[in-house]
Parts: structure tokens; sequence; C-alpha cells
């Protein structure tokens, strides 16, 4: 399908920016550990399996990038998705690599 009005040179750096922030695993384990509801950093970091200093680096590189918003009570702070795209974004993605899944190996000696 051909785009009938081409994307600026700003809006296509913006694009890439939003790419770059979403291509590290961890924040995507982030975002995924999110789809439920807001959770607190000691919960992402159970949840995830990180240390509390680097999910706290990724969170903060995630709120920078608009794609969460965070509270504080009391002592906690509280996580969630602030941008509602996220969702039909992993959506289509994973969707897309679904048929792209590994098959198990063949038994060595068979041949089709």
């Amino acid at each position: 399908m051909a785009r009938k009005n081409p994307i600026s040179d700003v809006a296509l750096e913006q694009i890439a920016r939003r790419f770059a922030v979403l291509a590290e695993p961890m924040r995507l384990r982030l975002i995924q550990a999110l789809f439920d509801g807001e959770r607190h950093v000691g919960a992402l970091v159970a949840a995830t399996g990180g240390s509390q200093a680097n999910i706290s680096r990724h969170l903060q590189r995630l709120t920078r990038a608009n794609i969460l918003a965070r509270r504080r009570e009391g002592l906690l702070v509280f996580h969630r998705i602030a941008d509602p795209t996220i969702f039909p974004l992993c959506e289509l993605v994973c969707g897309s690599l679904a048929p792209e899944r590994p098959r198990p190996a063949k038994a060595p000696g068979r041949r089709r």
C-alpha cells in the first residue's frame, strides 16, 4: 500500500527514536509486565529478574520517552503504560512473528 503523503524528516527522526527506545529486550519485558496494570519497582524487578539499578534505568528511559508514567505512593514508585498505542503495536509485532516461530528439528537420518 503506497503512502499518499510522505513522512517528514523530522517525523522520521522521532519515529526512529521511539523504535530505538523499544529495541531493548529488558524494556520490552518491563512493558509486558505492565500490560495488566501498574506495578511498583520491586514487583517489576521480581517479574523481570533484573537488578533494581538496571530496571530503574530502563524505567527512566521509557518514562522520558512518554511510553510509561510513574507515581509515588510513600516510598514506593509505581509505573504504568502511559501510551495506549503500545498495546496494538506490541500485538501487531508479536502477531507478525508468530509464523516465524522455530520448528522442531527433524530426526537425524530422515529426509524428505
